[in-house]
C-alpha cells in the first residue's frame, strides 16, 4: 500500500483522558481545554461521556461542558455512551452521532466493562439499531473493544475478530443498514506492528469497501510503531489524546501510558510527508495545559523534545531510494 496523503486524528483526551483521573478536574478547566483544542485544526473532539456518575464521577458534568464550550464551525463535538440511556442523553445535547454498534472482542472484558458477556451484548444490538432509526441516524459503523488482546483473556485471535465482525455486518443488513466503517480498539495495549498489518489485510481482503479506524493505546510502548504499520496499510483515521492522556479505567494497568499522543502522531505523519491539517505548536501548548490540569508529567514526547524547525519533505523510504 502507498501512504495516505492525509490523516484524520480524532481527539479523545477530554473524555478518555479525564475519565479515570483520581483528582477532580474542574468543569471550567475542561471547557478551556476543549476550546484550546478547537483552535489546533482538529476536526473531531470527543468531549465527554454519558455514563453513570457513580462509576465515572469525572463525567458528571457532561451536559454543562457541552452547553458551555465555544463550538467552532467545522469541528465535530462527540461523546461516548455505553447504554441506551446514555444514547438518549447524547441525542438532546447536540453532539455528532455515528450510529455505531459496539461490542468487546474479549468476553472477559465485556463482563468487566459492561456487566454482560459479548453474546449478551450482541443480543442488545437490535435495540440499538431501532433506537438509531427512531432518531433518524443511519447505522454505518461498528466498533470492537480489546480487538487485539486482553489483560484478562489473553490474545484475541484474528479468526474470532473476523467472525464477530461478520455477524454484526449481517445483523445490520437484516435491518436494512450497511456498515461502512469498523473501529478497532487496542484497549489494553496488546497490539504489535505485525499484528496490525495481518489484521488490516485480513479485513481488507474480506470486506474491501470497509474503512478501518484505529483506537490505539501506548501501554507497552508500541503505540507509534503500530501507527507506522497502519499508515503503510493505507489507514488514515486514528483516535489520539493530547499528551498521551488516558487509558481504560477497567483495564487494571496502573501507571502505564494511555492513548497514543495526538501531537506525537501528528509529528510522525508530518515527518513522513502526510498532511494532518494540525498546528503542532498549538497541540504542544494543549499538552502542557493537560499536564497542569492533572498535576503530573504525561507520556507525550513532542512537548518535551520540541517541534523541529523544518518538516522533512519526503518519507524515510523515499529518501532512502533517492
Amino acid at each position: 500500500m502507498t501512504l495516505p496523503r492525509h490523516v484524520e486524528l480524532y481527539e479523545v483526551g477530554p473524555r478518555e483522558g479525564f475519565q479515570s483521573e483520581p483528582s477532580k478536574i474542574l468543569t471550567e478547566d475542561k471547557i478551556s481545554f476543549i476550546n484550546s483544542l478547537s483552535q489546533t485544526g482538529l476536526k473531531h473532539i470527543e468531549v465527554t461521556s454519558f455514563v453513570s456518575p457513580k462509576w465515572v464521577p469525572q463525567m458528571s458534568d457532561a451536559e454543562m461542558v457541552l452547553a458551555k464550550i465555544d463550538r467552532v464551525p467545522g469541528v465535530a463535538y462527540r461523546a461516548a455512551y455505553l447504554n441506551l440511556k446514555g444514547l438518549e442523553r447524547a441525542l438532546v445535547n447536540n453532539v455528532t452521532m455515528d450510529g455505531s454498534l459496539v461490542l468487546s472482542a474479549s468476553n472477559a472484558f465485556s463482563k468487566r466493562n459492561m456487566n454482560k458477556s459479548t453474546s449478551e451484548m450482541f443480543e442488545t444490538l437490535p435495540e440499538w439499531i431501532e433506537a438509531y432509526k427512531n432518531a433518524g441516524i443511519k447505522v454505518k459503523q461498528m466498533g470492537f473493544m480489546a480487538s487485539f488482546g486482553c489483560n484478562f483473556e489473553g490474545y484475541i485471535y484474528l479468526d474470532h475478530l473476523l467472525d464477530i465482525m461478520g455477524k454484526v455486518i449481517s445483523l445490520a443488513e437484516s435491518y436494512g443498514e450497511k456498515i461502512h466503517k469498523v473501529k478497532l480498539a487496542d484497549t489494553m495495549g496488546w497490539a504489535n506492528p505485525e499484528q496490525i498489518k495481518r489484521t488490516v489485510r485480513a479485513i481488507q481482503d474480506k470486506w474491501p469497501e470497509l474503512n478501518i479506524h484505529l483506537h490505539l493505546h501506548d501501554t507497552r510502548g508500541l503505540g507509534l510503531a503500530n501507527v507506522y504499520s497502519a499508515l503503510y496499510e493505507g489507514l488514515w483515521e486514528f483516535d489520539t489524546a493530547v499528551a498521551g492522556l488516558g487509558g481504560c479505567p477497567f483495564a487494571e494497568v496502573k501507571g502505564a501510558p494511555g492513548n497514543i499522543s495526538t501531537e506525537d502522531v501528528a509529528f510522525l505523519c508530518e515527518q513522513m510527508g502526510i498532511d494532518t491539517g494540525l498546528n503542532l505548536e498549538s497541540l504542544v501548548e494543549c499538552a502542557k495545559m493537560a499536564e497542569e490540569m492533572v498535576g503530573r508529567e504525561l507520556p507525550g514526547h513532542l512537548s518535551k523534545g520540541g517541534v523541529l524547525s523544518g518538516i522533512r519533505p519526503h518519507s524515510w523510504m523515499q529518501v532512502q531510494g533517492s
